[in-house]
């Protein structure tokens, strides 16, 4: 850690000083000026940094005066070319500045985000390290603000709750007073409470290193032992009974021409030898650009180079190159970014294994100027609503030639998101057995500053593309539905339209007791819902309670409300059963009675989506008390059966490469809230009232439905709370601990195979956690 030193020389710090002046730059409440491994970018003014080390620091002061003693909330946003990262604010101390003075903060590239920060005395500046790891760096906001200590204690307070296992979910109030109980002043309670505060901060930079870490090892090891040395893909090369010719595209303009060189080598390296480099220049305008390209195709005939007259941006220029392909297949690939080793290898020995499949894609990761690897994207198999959402099949993807150019190619006016206007295109004529996805890393991404890898605000105009691309396979598909922009940019949502005259659905609540538990739920829903079409059965399992028993009374009173009794024992899977028979609706809601209504339009948005053809089950996001998320979707064989997706992540997280904000198609969702078209229902028969009476009849059910032919679908516009095992005891007796396992036995007995490799997750993911950490 480098440590700055002011100088001692008056005279030579005030010419510092004026010099600094010169070059620093206003941020927010804050003017920054570069002073370790940062040097800024072409546009000063924009306050963008390249890096220049592995340490780099700015400067933080105030345009008048010093920073006080006393409280500060500390907010930023950073865009760099990695997804998250760590900053750190230092205090100079009598040794400079030290770890033991630095604060810590996690942040993802483009969010602002905040944190308290206490300066027990005055200082003439502070120190900022923005990133640890990265090449590129925009500073977009940065504040620090005064506030009072009673702001700063609930803060800390409220991120306490949310993070630290010891107070999890409990009121700011109760937080407060158990830490202050430790202490004897309230002097020493502020501080104990600031203590706990930064541990947070610290543990979660802890993470995202070991993140970092765990990928570096997983290619080390994982990936090293799954590898097919160079000898053994040569000789296995040249036995494949198919030898397809692979076209690879590669539109180029005025590219890094040690990049571009890069580029072009990791293809003709490869171990599988019948392909053809497409490269079409766009009419460049860099002579070392185009003597690299000239000097590449004198010495390997398989290059086939278009020299473009004219610039037309990235379509006609793909296209260039796809009208002199000659392949069987084509692959796209990006003029700055990498094959890896053995890529076309993995694909013809796929292609060989698999002939009825016309579209071929790989996981991918990202790569630095230097070469490092980072943010690994292990994919799901095909997942038809999340290419709706966004393009996660991405890179690398090898197509049938004749179905690309059967298509149309590249279309102009889709610029920015080309490559998945022709995938929606593509796979809308394909069947789900004609798409594959090979679950190994085949793609390099490079990061340069401009490049989307670095980040999807880099070429705005993209999302525009995207949306546009969408809108129009729905529309070719007679698909009545608009689309709008998602929660991030290069993510879309789409709003299926309903019948003018809205299906009946009937919510369907299982109950015992629990007077409050219930009636919160049902308040939400009569005083939220805005769909209008629906009823409610309450299904009276045994209550004895008279107070609630008096609140079905109550509630018998409303048109769209019935109490259903079942006076049987417990049997989750029966009492649905019983009330689907009963249900008048078109659709059929299954819903826990310790859920709460967040979004108002959750249940037109999934009605939406279970209204449509294809569509079985559909799912909600939901969250805990201290929405912390409980639910984004099940994914199978964690744990041994099935857990939740991203459970325990923050309400605002993005999720692994942002599914917790895109719909998508997962194997199963909860029955906490799911809803299903009754039709679907009775022809898988129900849930298992026989051997899941209690435990996995939702995955069970779901999983029945996915067989059956039909998509789940999970969504995260419909949000509700789901303050999860207040209706229902622990599994804590011998008789009902003896049942559940019988129920995992017979779900790891059905579902075997599917348990072991759930199409929605990928095989290099972690089975252990539900986290999408990546698998040891």
């Amino acid at each position: 850690m480098t440590i700055i030193a002011m100088p001692t020389n008056h005279k030579l710090k005030r010419k510092i000083m004026r010099f600094k002046k010169k070059f620093r730059q206003p941020v927010g409440n804050l003017d920054i000026y570069p002073i370790h491994d940062l040097d800024y970018s072409s546009n000063q003014a924009s306050c963008s940094f390249v890096l220049r080390g592995n340490d780099p620091q700015l400067e933080m002061t105030l345009p008048h005066g010093k920073f006080k003693a006393g409280w500060y909330v500390f907010e930023m946003k950073l865009r760099t070319n990695t997804s998250h990262g760590v900053a750190k604010v230092y205090l100079l101390g009598d040794e400079g500045f030290c770890e033991d003075r630095a604060f810590p903060i996690v942040f993802s590239s483009g969010v602002r985000c905040k944190r308290v920060v206490y300066l027990e005395h005055q200082f003439d500046w502070l120190r900022f390290d923005p990133l640890e790891n990265g090449d590129y760096l925009t500073v977009e906001e940065l504040s620090l603000s005064r506030v009072s200590k009673s702001y700063a204690r609930s803060f800390m307070a409220s991120k306490i709750s949310a993070f630290v296992p010891k107070y999890l979910g409990k009121p700011k109030a109760e937080v407060i007073a158990s830490i202050s109980r430790r202490h004897s002043t309230k002097e020493q309670a502020m501080q104990g409470i600031y203590r706990e505060y930064n541990g947070v901060f610290v543990g979660q930079a802890q993470s995202i290193s070991a993140e970092e870490d765990h990928y570096t090892n997983w290619i080390n090891t994982a990936e090293a032992a799954s590898s097919v040395s160079v000898r053994d893909q040569e000789k296995l090369s040249k036995e494949f009974p198919a030898q397809p010719k692979i076209s690879i595209i590669v539109p180029v303009y005025n590219t890094d021409p040690a990049l571009l060189r890069r580029c072009l080598d990791s293809v003709i390296t490869q171990t599988y030898k019948n392909w053809e480099l497409c490269v079409a220049d766009d009419c460049s305008t860099s002579q070392e650009t185009i003597d690299v390209l000239r000097e590449y195709a004198a010495k390997e005939n398989r290059i086939r180079l278009v020299m473009r007259k004219a610039n037309g941006h990235i379509c006609q220029a793909s296209n260039s190159g796809l009208a002199v392909a000659t392949g069987d297949y084509i692959g796209l690939l990006d003029h700055d970014d990498e094959l890896a080793q053995g890529a076309l290898f993995h694909m013809v020995s796929e292609m060989n294994e698999r002939p009825e499949v016309k579209l071929f894609y790989s996981d991918e990761d990202k790569i630095d100027v230097t070469g490092r690897r980072q943010e690994p994207n292990f994919k799901p198999d095909w997942n038809q609503d999340l290419l709706l959402s966004q393009n996660y099949i991405c890179h690398f993807t090898v197509m049938d030639a004749q179905l690309v150019k059967s298509v149309g190619g590249f279309r102009d006016g889709f610029e920015g998101s080309q490559d998945h206007d022709l995938l929606l295109r593509v796979t809308s004529s394909l069947s789900d057995d004609e798409i594959a996805h090979i679950p190994r890393i085949l793609y390099h991404w490079r990061i340069t500053e401009n490049s989307t890898a670095m980040q999807s605000s880099a070429k705005t105009y993209t999302t525009d593309a995207g949306v546009n691309a969408v809108k129009d396979l729905l529309a070719s598909k007679g698909v009545d539905a608009t689309v709008v922009e998602g929660k991030l940019p290069n993510t879309y949502r789409v709003h299926y339209a309903l019948p003018d005259a809205e299906p009946l659905v009937s919510i369907i609540i299982p109950t015992r007791d629990q007077y409050a538990i219930l009636k919160r739920c049902i308040d939400s829903i009569l005083e939220k819902t805005t769909y209008i079409n629906y009823e409610i059965l309450i299904v009276d399992n045994q209550t004895s309670c008279q107070t609630t028993l008096a609140y079905f009374a109550e509630l018998s009173e409303f048109e769209n409300v019935r109490v259903l009794n079942y006076d049987h024992e417990f049997n989750y899977s029966k009492i649905n059963n019983y009330a689907v028979s009963q249900a008048k609706g078109e659709l059929v809601a299954l819903v826990n009675n310790d859920v709460e209504v967040i979004s108002p339009d959750w249940l037109t948005e999934m009605a939406s989506h279970a209204h449509r053809s294809g569509v079985g089950c559909v799912g909600a996001k939901l969250y805990y008390s201290n929405n912390l998320i409980q639910h984004a979707g099940v994914i199978l064989g964690l744990g041994g059966v099935a857990g939740h997706s991203h459970k325990m992540r923050g309400r605002n997280d993005f999720g692994y490469v942002r599914r917790l904000l895109v719909t998508q198609n997962l194997s199963a969702v909860t029955a906490a809230c799911l809803i299903v078209r009754k039709s679907v229902y009775e022809e898988v028969g129900g849930l298992n009232e026989n051997d899941l009476k209690v435990a996995f009849n939702d995955v069970d059910f779901c999983l029945k439905v996915k067989s059956a032919g039909y998509r789940n679908v999970w969504t995260p516009y419909a949000e509700l709370y789901h303050h999860e095992s207040l209706s229902r005891g622990a599994e804590d007796t011998p008789e009902k601990i003896a049942r559940f396992n019988a129920e995992v036995a017979y779900m790891k007995e059905t579902w075997r195979e599917l348990l072991e490799n759930d199409p929605a997750y990928n095989p290099n993911l972690t089975k252990d956690r539900e986290d999408f950490s990546i698998a040891a």
